[in-house]
């Protein structure tokens, strides 16, 4: 009997010690395309899922209630002899403290998304080398979910894993693959997302990831006012950035997660300056004005 009840403890202390960073749902969207067989992309589908969710990405033992929830919800509109075009969206999010709600942490559409795969063919990752297009891309976004994730629990907490995409973004644009050029491709390449989240031009940002969920979020459900209050002061962060880089990307990144859950926050219970905080959020967000002219107190 105590032989049993040992093994039971073991396998499940065994579970908890393996238990991967992830829990990520990959989904592959091929409705833009003509193709007759669908079978290659359901393959590649599970086979995705089997690598962001089964790859130990860290040293951390993450507890099964740690993981951090994401989802990559990829498009395919070009296939042809194995080569695939189409783009990605990511998005992650966290729990509040005390609530059942998650809150959006990251949003964002990566737009220059080529691959090359084969049915079947094996998905390692090497963090020493560049194997494809396809496990790069992935690999450098669950690094930039779980350093965003970590920046809202600890103060500049996700820079272990910035530096773990960074190195994927350096052996990658030796490959010629689009979206990792410093420069060509884009004002939005994967270069420029790492490459400004671990600046000190930025470090705003990073303050205001940290600020705005430890501090505000995480308090809201028994200090409701003082969370509002943190929150709405956090805004002021961005206005320090916008002055020194004005168009600052990660200012986007931020607000395409956020937009609604702030119109949310300020439009119930106690009220702070409201009138301050719009003008705020319409000068550093002015995309979303229909959001914050929805701001309701």
């Amino acid at each position: 009997m105590r032989k049993a009840v040992f093994l039971l403890l073991f396998t499940f202390i065994s579970l908890i010690a393996n238990a991967q960073e992830l829990t990520c749902a990959v989904t592959i969207n091929s409705d833009q395309l003509s193709q007759g067989d669908q079978q290659v992309f359901k393959t590649l589908e599970r086979s995705l899922n089997d690598f962001v969710n089964k790859t130990k990405w860290t040293n951390r033992v993450y507890k099964e209630n740690e993981r951090v929830n994401a989802q990559m919800f990829i498009t395919v509109t070009s296939y042809e002899s194995n080569n695939f075009s189409g783009n990605i969206q990511i998005q992650s999010s966290r729990p509040v403290f005390n609530t059942s709600y998650s809150t959006p942490v990251f949003n964002y559409k990566d737009n220059a998304f080529n691959f090359q795969y084969i049915e079947f063919q094996p998905l390692i990752f090497n963090e020493n080398q560049f194997e494809s297009n396809l496990v790069s891309v992935l690999s450098y976004y669950v690094y930039v979910i779980l350093g965003l994730d970590a920046d809202t629990f600890s103060l500049e907490g996700g820079t272990e894993f910035y530096r773990k995409a960074q190195n994927i973004v350096t052996q990658a644009q030796g490959s010629n693959s689009v979206g990792w050029s410093q420069s060509a491709d884009s004002n939005r390449s994967r270069f420029e997302l790492i490459d400004n989240l671990l600046s000190n031009t930025y470090r705003e940002y990073r303050i205001a990831m940290y600020n705005y969920h430890r501090k505000g979020l995480d308090i809201l459900p028994d200090n409701n006012s003082t969370g509002k209050q943190i929150i709405a002061g956090t805004m002021n962060l961005f206005q320090t950035m916008i002055n020194r880089r004005p168009n600052a990307f990660l200012i986007s990144t931020f607000f395409d997660a956020k937009s609604e859950e702030i119109k949310n926050i300020f439009s119930d219970g106690p009220k702070v300056d409201i009138v301050k905080l719009k003008e705020t959020l319409n000068k550093i967000a002015p995309l979303y004005a229909a959001t914050w002219n929805d701001i309701k107190y």
